[in-house]
């Protein structure tokens, strides 16, 4: 079975910086494709980012893009989403999820528990 583990979160000031961690274990190989959604609470779960074998170019959502960047290596278990310019609006909760083949979309066949962020004013 695999696990995700996301680690990185905490309270930071508006303007701020964070990085956010995730380590897969458990069936790595099994991983194609790894990512991170948020959610807010009272609002649905958005998509962030996310990243592939394939070494084509990561996506991203408009929210975040040019402000979040995904990197790490896949083939080594561990993913990083690197957050600057930080708003109150980015507050939430921070999942990494991880689909088992090339999809047009990342869906999370795996998730981790999840790690707060929280943006101040």
């Amino acid at each position: 079975q695999v696990q995700l583990v996301e680690s990185g979160g905490g309270l930071v000031q508006s303007g701020g910086s964070l990085r956010l961690s995730c380590v897969a274990s458990g069936g790595t190989l099994k991983i194609f494709t790894m990512g991170w959604f948020r959610q807010a609470p009272g609002k649905e779960r958005e998509f962030v980012a996310a990243t592939d074998r394939s070494g084509g170019s990561p996506y991203y959502a408009d929210s975040v893009k040019g402000r979040f960047t995904i990197s790490g290596d896949i083939g080594k278990n561990t993913v990083y989403l690197q957050m600057i310019s930080l708003k109150p609006e980015d507050t939430a909760v921070y999942y990494c999820a991880a689909d088992s083949f090339p999809r047009s979309v990342l869906r999370g066949d795996y998730w981790g528990r999840g790690t707060q962020v929280t943006v101040s004013s």
